[in-house]
């Protein structure tokens, strides 16, 4: 088996579970700043000292990023075959990133300024990560709204990633507001 099929030598892509659609529709779009992102967050992933439990938080995430890439790789005809959690973005999955930013939050407060990027190296790659995921947010609309797809979690999953990358890195940046706890130590 070689790696180039030739098929997509006319502009035209093969969706998960069958059909063709042209490489610049929307889906492609969408699911390409997704792949984007994993890639942006496996160099945040490489810059992760070994034992740190970040590196298995950010190996999460990206397999995360495949189901929402399945979901969007499918023609909206076929998502209901899809299975929630493997190849279809559930609740689940969304009320997940909810707790760990509300865990994080809870342990350091909010950023009080204006954050300007880079840190660290992991702390810029994640940042980059959190735009790219923004990207993907934005070309998951277009797709739904062009599709007329309604009833996908893709959006408020991406929504949520970036907002759990923003405080993680900012909370491996130490760029919070005292928690309570270290206000009574000061």
């Amino acid at each position: 088996m070689k790696i180039y099929t030739r098929r997509g030598d006319d502009g035209s892509t093969g969706l998960f579970r069958g059909g063709r659609v042209s490489k610049d529709a929307t889906g492609p779009e969408a699911y390409g700043a997704v792949d984007e992102a994993v890639a942006f967050l496996g160099v945040a992933r490489a810059e992760v000292p070994a034992a740190d439990p970040v590196g298995d938080e950010i190996l999460r995430i990206q397999r995360e990023l495949f189901v929402v890439a399945a979901e969007l790789a499918t023609s909206p005809a076929q998502v209901s075959g899809l299975e929630p959690g493997v190849s279809r973005v559930d609740a689940a999955m969304v009320e997940a990133l909810e707790a760990a930013i509300d865990r994080i939050v809870a342990g350091r407060g909010m950023p009080t300024g204006f954050v300007v990027p880079g840190e660290s190296r992991l702390a810029a790659a994640l940042d980059v990560a959190r735009t790219v995921v923004r990207r993907a947010e934005r070309r998951a609309v277009a797709h739904h709204t062009t599709e007329g797809q309604q009833d996908s979690l893709v959006v408020p999953y991406l929504n949520r990633l970036a907002d759990y990358l923003y405080v993680l890195v900012r909370a491996i940046e130490r760029t919070w507001t005292p928690s309570r706890d270290e206000e009574e130590e000061l």
